[in-house]
Formats: C-alpha cells, sequence, structure tokens
C-alpha cells in the first residue's frame, strides 16, 4: 500500500518535534532516490539548517532520516554536501567496479596445462605459458604469458579451474611399529586374552568412565576394570593389575589399533611380563570381534548406559 503525505504544513522546527513523537513506531521512506534528494534540499532550505542551534539541527536530521529512511551516516553526508556546495546532486554510478582481464578460457587453459606437467611451481608454469605465446606463437596463452605468480596461484582456487581439475590425495597412514598385525592363534589354550574400553558416555560436556574390558579367547575368562581416563597416568596402574588377575599366564595381548593400547608405556609393560602383543588388521573387523561382543553382553548388561562420572571409578572396581 502506498501512502501519499503532504508536509506543507510543516513550517516550524515545534511541528516536527511533535511530528516525530507522533510517528516514533511508524516508518516512512521516499520511493524514489531523486525525490529524496530533491526533498532533502528543500528541507534544508526551509528551515535555514546553517543557522539553527546544535539542538535544532539534531531535531531536523531526525526528521530527514525519518522520512528518507536513510542511515544517520548518509543524511550526515548529505548535509556536508548541503554545506559545501549549497546543493544535492545525486552522481549516479554507471562503472561495474573492476573489469576482468583474466577470462573463464584462462582458467581452463591453466587447468589443461597443469594437468599435462602434474601442477608444477608457480614460476614454471609462468615460464611455460611463456614460452608457449612467444615462442611457439600459440594465442591461448597471450594474457596468461604476463601473468604475475602471485596472481597465477589465485587463479587455481577459482572455481573454474577446479571444476576442471580436481586433485585428490589419498590419506597418508600412519605406520607404527608396537605390536604386530594379525590374528592371535590360541590353539585351544589358555593365556591369550583379547581387550577393549568402553566409554559409559557423557553428560552436558562431561565424560563418563572407562571400562577395560578383557576376555581369554579360550577358557572365556573376563575381568573389567573402570579409569576415570584412559591417559597412561590411569590406564597403566589398572592395566597391570588387571594382567595379574588373571589364574593363568598370560601369553598374547590382542587389541584394536587405539592409541590407549598402541603406545610405548603399553608396549613396554608387556615386553617387561613377556607377552606377546599383537593388534587387529585393517578390513578385519573380525579380529577383536570376542572382545567387542562382551561389551555388550557383559558390560552394558551389568553396567547399563547411562552416565556414571569419572570420579566412581575406583568405586566401581
Amino acid at each position: 500500500m502506498k501512502t501519499h503525505m503532504n508536509d506543507t504544513q510543516i513550517e516550524t522546527l515545534e511541528q516536527v518535534r511533535r511530528f516525530l513523537e507522533g510517528t516514533e513506531a511508524v516508518c516512512f521512506e521516499i520511493e524514489s532516490k531523486e525525490t529524496r534528494y530533491r526533498w532533502t534540499q528543500t528541507t534544508l532550505v526551509k528551515f535555514r539548517y546553517l543557522t539553527l542551534r546544535k539542538t535544532d539541527k539534531g531535531l531536523l536530521t531526525r526528521y530527514i532520516r525519518k522520512m528518507t529512511g536513510y542511515s544517520l551516516a548518509q543524511v550526515k553526508r548529505l548535509i556536508k554536501q548541503y554545506r559545501d556546495r549549497g546543493r544535492l546532486e545525486r552522481k549516479q554510478r554507471t562503472v561495474r567496479g573492476f573489469s576482468r582481464k583474466y577470462t573463464r578460457k584462462d582458467h581452463l587453459t591453466l587447468a589443461a596445462l597443469d594437468e599435462r606437467h602434474e601442477t608444477l611451481s608457480g614460476p614454471a608454469t609462468k615460464k611455460l605459458c611463456e614460452r608457449a605465446y612467444h615462442v611457439f606463437g600459440e594465442t591461448d596463452y597471450e594474457r596468461l604469458a604476463n601473468i604475475s605468480i602471485a596472481h597465477l596461484y589465485n587463479l587455481r582456487k577459482s572455481r573454474a579451474y577446479i571444476g576442471r581439475r580436481r586433485q585428490f590425495e589419498k590419506t597418508k597412514p600412519v605406520r607404527s611399529t608396537i605390536g604386530e598385525r594379525r590374528k592371535p592363534n590360541p590353539n585351544g589354550q589358555p593365556g591369550f586374552i583379547r581387550i577393549d574400553s568402553v566409554h559409559q558416555g557423557d553428560l552436558d560436556g562431561m565424560k563418563g568412565v572407562y571400562h577395560i574390558n578383557a576376555v581369554d579367547e579360550s577358557t572365556q575368562f573376563e575381568i573389567v576394570c573402570s579409569v576415570e581416563k584412559i591417559s597412561e597416568r590411569y590406564l597403566i596402574p589398572v592395566l597391570e593389575q588387571l594382567l595379574d588377575a588373571f589364574p593363568f599366564i598370560l601369553k598374547s595381548f590382542h587389541s584394536d589399533n587405539g592409541s590407549e593400547y598402541v603406545n610405548k608405556q603399553v608396549a613396554t609393560l608387556l615386553n617387561k611380563l613377556l607377552i606377546e602383543f599383537t593388534k587387529s588388521r585393517p578390513r578385519h573387523s573380525n579380529d577383536n570381534a570376542l572382545a567387542e561382543s562382551k561389551n555388550g553382553a557383559i558390560v552394558r548388561k551389568h553396567l547399563g548406559y547411562v552416565h556414571i562420572p569419572q570420579k566412581w571409578a575406583p568405586l566401581i572396581n
């Protein structure tokens, strides 16, 4: 809905003040930009802005903001222009920013060049572009021959370049010499234990206790201990007690590839006890399936899924 308002009846600053108080919750905005400039200049002239006191100038500024919808900074710029020139002139911007020097074709040409040469360094790529244009006369490299090395890297980040040439790097595996990757073979003998960790859940950002579940493969003899954290400070003492609690000689210790077990402290402990250390192989989910199945059938059955604060780990043990 458009509302046409006639403000010719507002002649004094007192009328302006009453108008602002009565329309505090109402927003106005003159539709045309040319009309806003013309109305603003007429208002400044009518109320003799340059001769007003500071408080009256502030009142008139509020009035202009209310009627035009301009920000305070924009109104101050218009008033400054009126003070300097005596009139308001709107300058229409005709230039659309910076002109684009390198086109989509240049991005694709660079992508094809990098694909052939497997993405050389910036200086080497620039030299190839120069040779392609100056020596072999390939006009596709005319603009790329004069490109700066820094901006060449910017072109490699563009959508056109990435869409033409995508590079994927495989995740580099972290190789650890601790433990041997293989499935233990107990041949029906006791002493080959599988071990895994079970977390008791978080509550409001607070970690719960960790359960260490160890089970013998042949006899199914199982021991569960709890620790506050799975760092070496808490884990190693409990792990020593756990290994000592088994009623037979331990020959093998098998875990997954978690860092709580595959570390130098655990390896040193097992080496001191003359226990073989093995760990699960990649893409062999059954290597430690015995301990993981006991996590649900034994640990969760007795301790559940509810959060247990870390401080209760000694009491659980």
